[in-house]
């Protein structure tokens, strides 16, 4: 078998439409009370009746893609079908990603497994809420976006003339990627997978795939994956192919002797040409990492919260944690805690060298702001020493966070606030200096008004 480092590899089984997971987070009402939906008496799906106050079989609409459909249907928007790759680029462009974003994966993913390998992998282009993937030749679209009322949401589109229309899914993308495959008390869930694949994009050894996160050490990360840009000294595990029948079952493999670091593009290890860009980016896998760690910790939150509160008849619109009953508080706390420790990067992996992006995916997203009067965003990137500059993540503006029940989001902002303040002095959450802190607390500050408000009261 292969060296024990490598046992914990890094492919990211992309979580995206119906291959992709789910991360379902409830929504709330403008008036801020729960639509607590009874479950559709002739519904097949788990959650309907595990998670009845989530309605998440009923019609989504408050997410990118339903709005994209009625710019469609009220002709405010034409997407232009243009070879290779059909309605790809236009519809990058109509929900606002960057072909920087552009990640290939030739493990066998999603329900276009056949048509995925090494010469033709899966492209996976993403923003702050929308993912989308792409498979040449398959004619078939995949979506997963994040819908403020049911949380992450699944679509798929036939890729071929005059096809304009999101079809969404309910079931087939939940049936792998659910933390109990819908056996009952599950949530749906990105998945960050790793295994050694060949050129078909077949597992080379009988090692069982192992699902990582952003802890996950660089060297462990990618295999399965095409990865461009400069990690400096640091190795991983991206480009590596293997040729069908090379590796046997308990073979010892020199990792060092065939990876491949350090590509400014794919030249040479594929025809990059199907493709808006020949990247696949380092820098944009590590942010899309981080981001579905997030995402995956605040689903199980929302699901597993707004439940609890409608079972003790607890109301999900209480505002402040203080009015939650100590039961419930003792019940959520770890939960609202994990997604806190996930906020402010406790156990993520330090980089041990400089990372530099080769598609421009650093500069499209250090862009998107928010900023604070003086220019600043929590979506500044360091790259030397770890990912981001500021000890908080951008990912307290997701739409994801922004379901999570009032009370929970209370008591978030106030460890937030303890932290960026020093008042709170946990251990794990102590990797950042004052100034860094400081400068933190100011920017959201200046940038969530939500956080302002309790900031400035009690």
């Amino acid at each position: 078998m292969f060296h024990r480092q490598a046992k914990h590899l890094s492919r990211w089984l992309l979580g995206i439409a119906c291959s992709a997971v789910s991360a379902i987070a409830l929504g709330e009402s403008a008036s801020g009370a729960i639509s607590a939906a009874p479950a559709p008496r002739q519904s097949q799906l788990r959650y309907d009746y595990d998670y009845p106050t989530i309605g998440y079989s009923q019609t989504a609409t408050h997410n990118r893609i339903a709005r994209l459909q009625e710019r469609l249907d009220r002709g405010e928007v034409t997407l232009r079908y243009e070879k290779p790759r059909g309605y790809l680029d236009s519809l990058l462009r109509a929900l606002d990603i960057d072909p920087s974003s552009q990640a290939l994966v030739f493990s066998k993913t999603s329900l276009q497994v056949n048509a995925i390998n090494a010469a033709t992998p899966r492209a996976l282009y993403f923003n702050e809420d929308t993912y989308v993937a792409y498979v040449q030749g398959t004619g078939l679209l995949e979506f997963n976006t994040f819908d403020s009322k049911l949380g992450p949401v699944f679509y798929t589109m036939i890729n071929e003339p005059n096809q304009r229309h999101f079809e969404r899914e309910n079931s087939r993308c939940l049936a792998c990627h659910d933390t109990f495959s819908m056996l009952g008390g599950g949530v749906p869930r990105f998945l960050v997978m790793s295994s050694f694949v060949d050129a078909n994009g077949q597992m080379v050894t009988n090692d069982t795939s192992i699902e990582t996160t952003d802890a996950t050490p660089i060297a462990e990360r990618w295999a399965g994956w095409y990865v461009t840009g400069r990690s400096g000294t640091q190795a991983h595990l991206g480009n590596i192919i293997f040729k069908p029948g090379d590796v046997r079952a308990n073979q010892v493999v020199d990792l060092p002797a065939i990876q491949r670091t350090n590509l400014d593009t794919l030249e040479g290890l594929l025809d990059t040409r199907p493709y808006p860009t020949d990247k696949s980016d380092i820098v944009a896998l590590l942010v899309f990492e981080h981001q579905i760690n997030v995402e995956n910790l605040v689903t199980r939150a929302n699901f597993k919260s707004r439940t609890l509160m409608a079972r003790e008849h607890q109301d999900v619109a209480t505002p402040t944690w203080a009015e939650l009953s100590p039961k419930m508080q003792r019940m959520l706390r770890p939960m609202m805690d994990s997604i806190v420790n996930a906020l402010f990067f406790v156990n993520a992996a330090p980089l041990m060298d400089t990372v530099t992006s080769s598609s421009g995916f650093d500069r499209w997203f250090q862009s998107r702001g928010p900023r604070d009067a003086r220019g600043r965003s929590l979506r500044k990137l360091d790259l030397k020493t770890r990912l981001f500059t500021y000890p908080l993540s951008y990912m307290v503006y997701s739409e994801g966070f922004e379901g999570l029940p009032p009370s929970a989001r209370d008591y978030i902002y106030r460890r937030v606030r303890d932290v960026l303040t020093g008042v709170d002095t946990s251990p794990e959450l102590a990797h950042s200096g004052a100034d860094e802190r400081k400068a933190a607390l100011e920017i959201l500050t200046a940038t969530k008004p939500e956080f302002a408000r309790l900031k400035s009261g009690a």
